[in-house]
């Protein structure tokens, strides 16, 4: 393992816990307070714009906000978040993030062909097993869902923004790029957001704060860490997002995964391991 993914892996780690841990905070806000998608999507943007405006010096360049792969970029983790908090709303957690696993695949090849970034025979190979795991979480058959149609869009879109991340990562400081996107994302969700506001009750209030927080923050180390190591190399490692995923919606919502799921984990942990263990080549 070289340097720099020795030092962005565990940002990406502690960032893949955290995104899961807002998604369940919106799940519930969903189940429980009949929330809508939209308006927890709009909030989650709103809210972690707020909380993060303060810690971004007033030196951010304004620039930022007139280039148009700013936006783009702000744009495909607008249609991942809401893509995948729809999905929450009707299926298991491991079962959207087993479907929303398709973005690491995508941003893998995405970064060598639109990046140049190198990949290798194992690396691509260990990935594929991964994958081959998600699967076996998933397990897909003919009744495809519309939660899980939801769960497979959210991950293309999230695949293009691990790419555009990688792409724009030395446009500006982590924290600016972090802001432009939350910015960005409650501006564009806005008339819709406030069209679906529920009453503002004490849960709504604080689950909406712990789904906002919680993605902040897992974005905020995924860009950090993406500054450290090509998407490429980071890839595989966001795999460990269904473990974290898989093990909130037992402890939360009492979703125990059966054999083939356990099954699954365990190759995505064994694929992750091994993909620490190589060493990039010339």
């Amino acid at each position: 393992m070289t340097h720099p993914i020795r030092q962005a892996l565990p940002l990406v780690l502690l960032a893949m816990c955290l995104i899961p841990a807002g998604d369940t905070a919106g799940k519930i806000l969903g189940e429980s307070q009949g929330v809508h998608p939209v308006f927890i999507a709009w909030s989650r943007f709103a809210i972690g714009a707020i909380l993060l405006a303060p810690f971004v010096t007033t030196a951010m360049p304004m620039r930022l906000f007139l280039d148009w792969r700013v936006w783009l970029r702000a744009l495909l983790v607008v249609g991942g978040i809401t893509s995948i908090l729809t999905a929450l709303r009707t299926e298991p957690m491991a079962n959207v993030f087993g479907a929303f696993f398709v973005g690491p695949i995508l941003s893998y090849f995405l970064s060598a062909l639109l990046l140049r970034e190198p990949i290798t025979p194992i690396r691509t190979l260990l990935l594929l097993l991964g994958f081959m795991g998600v699967l076996l979480v998933v397990k897909p058959g003919f009744g495809m869902t519309p939660g899980l149609g939801f769960a497979v869009l959210a991950g293309t879109f999230y695949g293009g923004f691990l790419t555009a991340s990688r792409w724009l990562a030395q446009v500006g400081r982590p924290r600016a790029l972090m802001l432009t996107q939350l910015v960005i994302g409650a501006l564009v969700l806005a008339p819709f957001g406030l069209m679906t506001m529920p009453p503002l009750t004490l849960p709504v209030v604080a689950l909406s704060g712990a789904s906002a927080l919680g993605s902040m923050l897992g974005n905020l180390l995924l860009i950090l860490a993406l500054r450290l190591a090509p998407a490429s190399r980071v890839a595989p490692f966001v795999y460990m997002q269904l473990v974290a995923a898989t093990a909130l919606g037992w402890i939360v919502f009492g979703d125990l995964p059966d054999l083939l799921a356990t099954l699954g984990l365990a190759l995505l942990i064994v694929t992750g391991l091994a993909s620490l263990t190589l060493r990039e080549r010339p």
